[in-house]
């Protein structure tokens, strides 16, 4: 995978635009560690940040032209049938120059025109300009695997990988406020708003034209057009490790060094057996940790690499290497993202490209086949039994008991507290409210800025819009946002940091597709989560894999804060004259968050007092 930066500006490209290409490409060299090169007339300056994967020779790099020369590419990303799509257009006499992917997309473009990219099976965001059309076609895959960010104001269209890309293009961008309340709220920007006023995401399954007249968008691929298809059970779990197989099988192609995350969850478990049956020789890499013990789950890893027969890599980390890592993953960061997880995924990225420069990994299948607390939570809100009105109702005794991520018990109780709370809502406003680590009044409380009610209400609801009362509804609307803006932000921003590219077999569109036209019931009941996923892969996987409870990792923030991080943050980051003069954020709110913080009762201060490190850290590295 790779960086793809550009401008575009109709007859009007100079030396200034071409030389801030270069600077925007050079600046994602971290993505593209092999090669960078720019190619500029007098209307793209494009450029590309190479990491060689497939095709290593020289040839195959980019900026790429066609044979014909009338088409130029960027490209980042994997297309994982391009073997196929290569052996049709050759019947059909198109030539290539490279043995790569690359290539292969230009001439479907040629051939099929601007439709073809309902025919690539893959993870990417691409540009190609087309000199005969004067045009510049624009696209990214299905789920946004690859970030793609854009801009077209004043009839000049940017677009880059990376935000820290475009701050070479355009200097003293503003802070959008609406991004900046939103993030408050969720601890990242849920909606296709960036940081940055007048920049976008492209939004996921989509692509876009533009011309000296005009600028067209079009939806290529949308999850709510599939319709439930009935059959057994048994079938079904038979058609998952059929797709599963296949789409594990497309991932493997490389001219590199590959291997799987391997967590010890059902997820991982399966990709990587998957991939040994089909390669017989695997290397396998999970993160533990020393300190934290209820949350090391590298002895359920070590059980499956045992039964499957890859060579495993068991990295084992205490708080300090943790905390040792920290500022290097958060100068990575090109806008404010507060999921505290991103942390060991940096660090497991930055010690498996030790060893691989391509790592499969099991992302995808808990927001597709529901496997969060919170999906049990939905579904448990869709229920009419007895036990449900009971915790509706008297639930918010919770409220009276410690709450904390730091402890089982406290957890439980913060557990218990958030479920009937959001029994109380309805289905638009419960969604939310299990999305968020803050509510509205919190963000509208922390801002001096008043962001307008009407605003606020918009990105609610662009976010709750698809919520009613069927299941596969907040299926839907996690993976077009929490997926897409969250976790797959958080894996590519921190593998691509150190060079690794990662593919999720479970994001294969056949098998997402699939997926959506299940039962219900196939999925989720009232006392399994991705229950299809658990046992359609029982035979192949360890025992020990089943019942038992599953522990996201939670980084030490509360600790932290108290001890190692507390003199840095409240003394530097949130200083009081500097919060005060910057005018940005109320300091009032952030000395509530410290009496809660250091109380018996911390709550979620500590992942909201995280938000507001992350952001200001970033806010003085961009200033």
């Amino acid at each position: 995978m790779c960086g793809i930066v550009g401008i575009v500006k109709w007859n009007s490209i100079d030396a200034l635009h071409k030389h801030s290409v270069e600077l925007a490409t050079q600046a994602m060299k971290h993505r593209g560690p092999d090669f960078q090169s720019v190619y500029s007339d007098e209307n793209v300056a494009f450029g590309h940040a190479r990491l060689s994967i497939i095709d290593l020779s020289p040839q195959a790099n980019q900026p790429l032209w066609n044979t014909e020369k009338n088409a130029l590419i960027v490209f980042n990303g994997e297309f994982f049938n391009y073997l196929s799509e290569k052996e049709i257009l050759i019947k059909e006499g198109y030539q290539f120059n490279t043995q790569g992917d690359t290539e292969v997309l230009l001439q479907m473009y040629r051939h099929y025109g601007p439709h073809f990219i309902k025919r690539v099976n893959g993870c990417f965001s691409l540009a190609i300009y087309d000199i005969e059309q004067q045009s510049v076609y624009i696209a990214r895959d299905r789920f946004g695997i690859k970030p793609l960010y854009i801009s077209n104001i004043n009839n000049t269209l940017v677009f880059a990988s990376d935000l820290k890309a475009i701050q070479q293009i355009y200097q003293n961008l503003k802070i959008d406020t609406i991004a900046l309340h939103s993030y408050f709220r969720f601890n990242y920007i849920p909606t296709y708003q960036t940081i940055f006023e007048g920049f976008e995401r492209m939004p996921q399954g989509t692509y876009r034209i533009f011309n000296k007249q005009e600028e067209k968008t079009f939806v290529y691929y949308n999850l709510e057009q599939k319709t439930v298809q009935h059959k057994s059970y048994s079938s079904a779990q038979n058609e998952l490790v059929s797709l599963m197989r296949k789409a594990v099988e497309r991932r493997l192609v490389a001219d590199v060094p590959l291997g799987t995350f391997l967590s010890g969850g059902i997820d991982s478990s399966v990709v990587s057996a998957l991939a040994m049956q089909q390669t017989g020789q695997l290397s396998t890499f999970s993160i533990g940790y020393a300190d934290e013990p209820l949350y090391d789950e590298t002895h359920y890893a070590e059980l499956v690499a045992k039964k499957i027969g890859s060579d495993h890599h068991t990295f084992k980390l205490t708080n300090q290497d943790l905390f040792d890592h920290l500022f290097q993953m958060l100068d990575v960061l090109d806008e404010p993202f507060a999921d505290s997880s991103a942390l060991p995924v940096y660090i497991l990225s930055r010690k498996t490209v030790k060893h691989v420069k391509v790592a499969l990994s099991g992302d995808g299948a808990d927001e597709v086949f529901s496997g969060y607390r919170k999906h049990q939570a939905h579904f448990y809100a869709l229920q009419n039994t007895v036990a449900q009105k009971l915790i509706k109702h008297f639930g918010g005794l919770a409220d009276f008991m410690p709450q904390s991520r730091q402890s089982a018990w406290a957890n439980r109780f913060r557990q218990l507290s958030k479920l009937n709370k959001g029994l109380n809502l309805s289905d638009k406003e419960r969604y939310l409210a299990w999305m968020s680590i803050n509510n509205r009044a919190y963000a509208d409380r922390l801002l001096v800025p008043k962001v307008e009610r009407l605003a606020i209400e918009s990105y609610e609801s662009t976010l709750s819009d698809a919520i009613h009362r069927q299941f596969d509804n907040v299926l839907w609307s996690d993976v077009r946002w929490v997926l897409a803006q969250d976790m797959l932000v958080k894996v590519d921003k921190m593998s691509m940091a150190n060079g690794l590219e990662v593919r999720a077999p479970f994001l294969d569109h056949e098998v997402v597709d699939w997926a959506f036209s299940l039962p219900t019931n196939f999925k989720i009941d009232a006392n399994a989560k991705k229950k299809i996923v658990q046992d359609a892969f029982r035979s192949i996987l360890p025992k020990a894999l089943y019942h038992r409870p599953k522990h996201g990792f939670e980084v030490p923030l509360l600790n932290w804060f108290r001890n190692e991080l507390h003199a840095y943050l409240f003394d530097e980051l949130l200083n009081e004259k500097k919060i005060q003069s910057e005018g940005i954020l109320n300091y009032s709110v952030i000395q509530q968050l410290k009496k809660q913080l250091m109380s018996s009762n911390p709550g979620d201060a500590p992942a909201s007092l995280w938000a507001l490190m992350v952001f200001q850290y970033w806010k003085e590295k961009n200033s």
